[in-house]
């Protein structure tokens, strides 16, 4: 392990696990709230391309746009007469608002178990530590763009790629993760 400026080792490999916990739970979460919600509103335009002799688009991967327009990634998808359409389906009014607070509640709490479990009790060290953990967030959500797209010939849709990676691969797990650190941080012994 490597040690920080203030000689304290960086507790790197259970900050990766509460990143990856934190976004597999995240989107179990997503899924099991919105799935059944999700197959209801394909299941037209799913007749549509099956009978055009397409596949279906899968609920999983339709929930998955949910979980990225949570993060405020856009969902794109080609338009007519060429270029891209960019859409966020929670704020269209096509999913409950309340799916918003997911990502900042698990990478809070995520920052906030980790920086307990070594035990830090100054608040710039516990913010620092709860950053850590956007390391093992950052890798399933960087593969999470590409699974949660469907491609067909040369186009495709899901999440955006550039804001997928940025805001959901890096900014939300830095700055909720710094957050919860620095709580936990202040509010240890």
């Amino acid at each position: 392990m490597s040690e920080s400026s203030t000689g304290r080792d960086v507790p790197w490999v259970p900050a990766a696990v509460v990143g990856i916990a934190a976004y597999v739970l995240q989107y179990l979460v997503v899924y099991l709230w919105q799935a059944n919600r999700v197959r209801e509103q394909l299941a037209g335009l799913n007749a549509v391309i099956q009978f055009l002799g397409g596949q279906a688009i899968p609920a999983w991967q339709a929930v998955g746009w949910l979980f990225y327009n949570a993060h405020f990634v856009s969902f794109t998808y080609p338009s007519l007469g060429g270029g891209r359409t960019a859409t966020n389906l929670i704020a269209s009014g096509n999913a409950p608002q309340l799916l918003y607070v997911l990502p900042p509640l698990f990478l809070l709490v995520g920052g906030y178990l980790l920086v307990r479990s070594v035990s830090l009790v100054d608040p710039t060290e516990g913010a620092l530590c709860g950053t850590v953990l956007s390391l093992g967030y950052a890798i399933p959500a960087w593969v999470g763009v590409f699974a949660f797209r469907i491609t067909a010939e040369s186009n495709w849709l899901g999440p955006d790629l550039v804001t997928g990676i940025v805001l959901a691969g890096v900014v939300y797990p830095v700055v909720f993760g710094a957050v919860g650190g620095a709580v936990a941080a202040a509010t240890g012994d």
